[in-house]
């Protein structure tokens, strides 16, 4: 959920390489892949951290903010009985590349300790290394824009070493995502030298541990269908993975991290978009653009003219259930010309920004109508999921209280637990 698609998504929306290095690839063993279902991102467990400004490009400790949401052992047992059966677990690497041995033990001991926490609840989990775009010296750019990266082999490392003491838990149960949302282009030879690098690290440490693939172009439909599994053949047991939140004008109305001025006061955009109309959403955001204060007046009318543009498209194509279909039947027939069974394919992230106190953005009903939508045709295809998030702007679980949303809980296809 970081940085390419969000940054590039209006652009791409509209308009095998040898592995390098020297490390052997183990024996790879015919272990059965894990049956991920149906799962939850537990972003920011282990990231929201805080580096020191440059010129340093190390941590204060413990790296990540206190006050960041954490899961507790009642939350993961709470959302099992939902009927949750794992978790996707982004982790920052840059405290880990940065720290001294002893620090990188103390935090490879914590990742221990809330991988042993997830599955004494009873849920699998995915470890995906997950670089922060907005981080001065450790991010995408500085670690896999490329095999030559100046960070890359301190984070092909990191791979290989998460690979090797994640094979110790319990098989079956337990995968690793080497990298999350690629920026490079959807057929890039670049991102297969990269991504064949990260899995030859990781075999050479572990045969059995299953590894989590994906395609270029932030890991979207069109990156997942551009890539060829047959190279990756011998680094088996492997899944594969995209992540879904089109169209965006939707799911990340009002979102203040989007960097295009159209999200900045879009809201009320309704789903599907029968449910509203062109003027209303225009006027909404009319209104939420004359409460804006900080930007400058040339530029409102510049972001209005953007605005009213593509909200147009928007109410002419009607966008519903069959907009979704239309991609997800996209990875499903990738899937079957290659012959891969379609539960070894994860949309790994899908959801929506909500209105709540922080956020001007989709009015709930629609949200919950939106996800309830992917959701069912994620599982119609054939294909297990994890919600965009556990907690924030796109979660199920509130920050302070813990309370789950019902909802969502329903809009999932979950069950609110006993208690």
């Amino acid at each position: 959920m970081t940085g390419w698609s969000r940054r590039r998504v209006l652009r791409t929306a509209l308009s095998t390489a040898a592995a390098l290095g020297s490390l052997p690839i183990a024996p790879t063993a015919h272990a059965a892949a894990p049956q991920f279902r149906r799962g939850v991102n537990a972003w920011p467990w282990f990231s929201l951290t805080r580096e020191f400004p440059s010129p340093r490009t190390d941590y204060d400790w413990p790296p990540f903010q206190s006050q960041r949401p954490v899961p507790t052992p009642d939350d993961l047992r709470r959302l099992r009985e939902t009927g949750l059966d794992f978790i996707r677990l982004p982790i920052d690497p840059g405290p880990f590349l940065a720290a001294d041995a002893a620090t990188r033990g103390k935090l490879l001991d914590m990742l221990d300790a809330a991988v042993s926490a997830t599955l004494d609840a009873g849920l699998g989990i995915i470890v995906n290394i997950q670089a922060n775009g907005a981080t001065h010296y450790w991010n995408p750019d500085r670690m896999v824009s490329s095999t030559a990266a100046p960070a890359f082999d301190l984070y092909r490392g990191l791979v290989a070493e998460l690979a090797g003491r994640l094979e110790r838990f319990r098989p079956g149960k337990v995968a690793l995502e080497p990298v999350n949302e690629p920026s490079q282009t959807c057929a890039s030879n670049v991102w297969s030298q990269v991504q064949l690098s990260l899995l030859t690290a990781a075999r050479a440490l572990s045969a059995t541990l299953p590894l989590v693939v994906t395609g270029g172009c932030g890991s979207m439909v069109s990156g997942l269908t551009a890539l060829d599994p047959a190279p990756l053949a011998p680094f088996e047991p492997i899944l594969f993975t995209f992540h879904f939140y089109e169209p965006y004008l939707f799911s990340h109305q009002g979102a203040p991290w989007m960097r295009e001025p159209v999200y900045r006061s879009l809201n009320n955009v309704p789903w599907p978009a029968s449910a509203g109309s062109l003027e209303q959403t225009l006027a909404s955001v009319r209104a939420r653009m004359a409460q804006d204060t900080e930007t400058a007046e040339d530029a409102k009318q510049a972001a209005y003219a953007e605005t009213e543009r593509v909200l147009k498209v928007y109410f002419d194509a009607k966008p519903d259930r069959w907009f979704v279909d239309k991609y997800l039947a996209e990875v499903r027939a990738w899937a079957d010309g290659h012959g891969l069974a379609p539960e070894r394919i994860i949309m790994g992230e899908f959801g929506a920004l909500r209105t709540d106190a922080r956020y001007v953005a989709a009015p709930n009903p629609d949200r919950a109508r939106y996800i309830a939508d992917v959701r069912q045709s994620a599982e119609a295809f054939g294909f297990p999921w994890a919600f965009w998030d556990l907690f924030d702007g796109m979660g199920m679980m509130d920050d302070s209280t813990r309370a789950l949303d019902p909802t969502m809980v329903e809009a999932l296809g979950l069950v609110m637990p006993a208690d």
